[in-house]
């Protein structure tokens, strides 16, 4: 190979990880405004619809929302019956993470 290929080649796996979690966030994103908004706060900005309901970018406060996924997945039930549960598949899950995590401070 030339050293222009091999170089190629080196950026591509380097950037296509990159790429395909920017794509889980904006899949996390659309996924938690579906399924979520009409409670939280989903966004960077903004009061969550439901008081009781905390905005997501200060989830982290509460949770290391990396261990989420597993809830996601399985069922998040909580102690407030306004909540409903959702299921999710692993990577809607995952996606979702990504997209909490995105949220965070040191993210931005």
């Amino acid at each position: 190979m030339t050293k222009m290929v091999t170089r190629v080649l080196a950026l591509v796996f380097v950037l296509a990880p990159l790429a395909a979690g920017a794509e889980d966030v904006e899949q996390g994103r659309g996924l938690v405004d579906m399924y979520c908004s009409d409670c939280h706060a989903v966004g960077a900005e903004g009061t969550s619809p439901l008081a009781q309901a905390p905005p997501f970018r200060e989830l982290y406060l509460r949770y290391d929302v990396a261990f989420l996924s597993e809830a996601l997945v399985e069922g998040i039930v909580t102690a407030h019956p306004e909540m409903p549960e959702f299921e999710f598949d692993p990577e809607q899950a995952e996606a979702i993470v990504r997209y909490l995590k995105s949220l965070e401070p040191a993210a931005q």
